[in-house]
């Protein structure tokens, strides 16, 4: 069956939602100085560095991608995936000022981290969005040569979280990877080559 675009209201409502979900996940994370993968966790990693927050980082390192994104992905595609990057850097600074956490397991935040991300970033496909980044390299390469967009950031995020190794201890990088590995499960069970194509 062929797909039909959504109408404005469901696309604002699942761009909403899809920043919701990303946002709560990497404050689940960040309570447990886990890493995140993309350019969430490159965000990350600088705001340990520089006096900056996650939310000013995030917003410019995505800045770059939206030039790749226009020329392959088209103005609409590229239009909703800024207001996508603009509603978590704001919310990712919003949240931890009206939710307080007094304690989270370790555990706990990576698995359902990963997850609630997951679940955004999935949210956000399916509205023809995404998170900026890998994660319009990933959409671009499923549309043109049917290469699965979870797989394929899987394997980039999961480098990337690598990478950071020096920002935290072995148990905090091993937990990053188990966020990795669902938030990336959860897109490649869930979106497949056919559905929610741009055109």
């Amino acid at each position: 069956m062929a797909n039909k675009d959504h109408k404005l209201y469901e696309d604002v409502l699942g761009l909403i939602c899809g920043s919701i979900l990303v946002s709560l996940g990497l404050v689940l994370l960040s309570e447990n100085s886990l890493l995140s993968p993309g350019t969430a966790g490159l965000a990350m990693a600088l705001d340990a560095l520089l006096p900056f927050n996650f939310g000013q980082l995030f917003f410019v390192i995505n800045i770059p991608f939206y030039y790749l994104s226009w020329r392959q992905m088209g103005w609409a595609f590229t239009l909703k995936t800024f207001i996508s990057v603009s509603l978590v850097a704001l919310l990712t600074q919003t949240i931890p000022l009206v939710v307080q956490f007094n304690h989270i397991s370790v555990v706990f935040s990576s698995a359902v981290g990963g997850v609630l991300i997951g679940l955004g970033v999935l949210a956000m496909f399916r509205h023809k969005s995404s998170l900026g980044g890998i994660g319009i390299l990933a959409f671009y390469l499923q549309n043109k040569y049917g290469l699965s967009a979870g797989k394929f950031q899987m394997v980039a995020d999961i480098t990337i979280v690598f990478s950071s190794y020096f920002l935290t201890d072995l148990r905090g990088l091993l937990f990053s990877i188990l966020a990795a590995f669902l938030l990336n499960l959860v897109i490649a069970v869930n979106h497949k080559e056919g559905r929610y194509i741009v055109t």
